[in-house]
């Protein structure tokens, strides 16, 4: 139980990085979403999305030498990625690119509930 949460936190935090190079401009957000970028206003909010993407793998990387920080980071991202597979159930009709990102959030939604789970049960046996 000890290491569930540093493992979770450590590939959830992994796979919530690799969107960071749509940062880069619109070429790399079409290749990775396999969507063509049509203008300036899709661009920012996909480019904003990267980087958001980066402070919250930044986040749960932190969080695995933060124990303080974990609940938090183990929260947050479950909360992220199960949103995106929830929007996306929702609104249906995606690409093979976005299904991988739905897989990828999958993972991470199921190691990151595991976490938490983990780690509210760690500190409550050391409230006990």
């Amino acid at each position: 139980m000890k290491y569930v949460s540093i493992v979770a936190l450590l590939i959830a935090g992994i796979i919530h990085l690799l969107p960071v190079p749509g940062v880069m401009g619109v070429s790399t957000v079409t290749r990775l979403y396999a969507i063509e970028v049509n203008n300036s206003n899709t661009a920012i909010l996909l480019q904003h999305r990267a980087l958001m993407f980066g402070v919250l793998g930044v986040l749960m990387l932190c969080a695995v030498a933060l124990p303080w920080l974990r609940v938090t980071a183990l929260t947050v991202g479950l909360f992220s990625a199960a949103s995106f597979i929830a929007v996306a159930t929702a609104v249906g009709g995606y690409n093979p690119a976005i299904a991988r990102v739905v897989v990828a959030d999958v993972v991470a939604s199921v190691l990151l509930a595991a976490g938490l789970v983990a780690e509210l049960w760690l500190i409550g046996r050391k409230v006990a």
